[in-house]
C-alpha cells in the first residue's frame, strides 16, 4: 500500500528528481533520494508544513531541489527510474535516508549537523540529515 498518493505524472516527476539528484550514486543512491522526497510529502513539519503532493515537494521554493534548475531534470523519465520511484512511494526505506528530510553533497566529510539537523550517515557522495522524532513524528 502506498505511503503517499501519486499520480502517474507525479511518479514521473519523482523518478526524474531521483535520477537528476543521484544517478551517479547508482540505484540505491536514487532510492535514498526518493526516501527524502516521500518523507517531505509525509512530514507536515518544519520546512514542509505546506507540502501535500509530489508536485509541491519537487518544486518547493525556497528550499527545493537544485536539480530542478538544471536541464537534465527535464528529460523524460525512464521506465527503470519509474520503477524505483514506485518502490519508495510504496514505502520501501533505505538507511541512512529512512527518516531523512535533507541531503547534500559536501566537498569533504559530512558535517555532524546541517541546518540544525543531525547527520544519519553517508552513502557515496551524499550526506543525509534527519529531524528528531519529536520534531517530525509523521516520518
Amino acid at each position: 500500500m502506498a505511503v503517499i498518493q501519486a499520480t502517474s505524472r507525479e511518479v514521473d516527476l519523482l523518478a526524474r528528481l531521483m535520477r537528476a539528484e543521484a544517478e551517479g550514486d547508482g540505484q540505491l543512491g536514487m532510492l535514498m533520494v526518493g526516501n527524502v522526497g516521500v518523507n517531505r510529502v509525509r512530514a507536515g513539519c518544519l520546512d514542509f508544513n505546506d507540502i501535500r503532493s509530489v508536485q509541491d515537494m519537487v518544486f518547493q521554493s525556497p528550499g527545493g531541489f537544485e536539480a530542478t534548475q538544471k536541464s537534465y531534470f527535464y528529460q523524460r523519465a525512464r521506465e527503470e527510474d519509474r520503477r524505483l520511484a514506485r518502490r519508495v512511494i510504496e514505502g520501501e526505506r533505505f538507511h541512512p535516508a529512512t527518516r531523512s528530510l535533507w541531503f547534500f553533497m559536501p566537498a569533504g566529510s559530512c558535517p555532524a549537523q546541517w541546518y540544525n539537523q543531525w547527520n544519519t550517515g553517508r552513502f557515496k557522495s551524499h550526506c543525509f540529515y534527519s529531524p528528531t522524532e519529536q520534531d517530525c513524528p509523521a516520518i
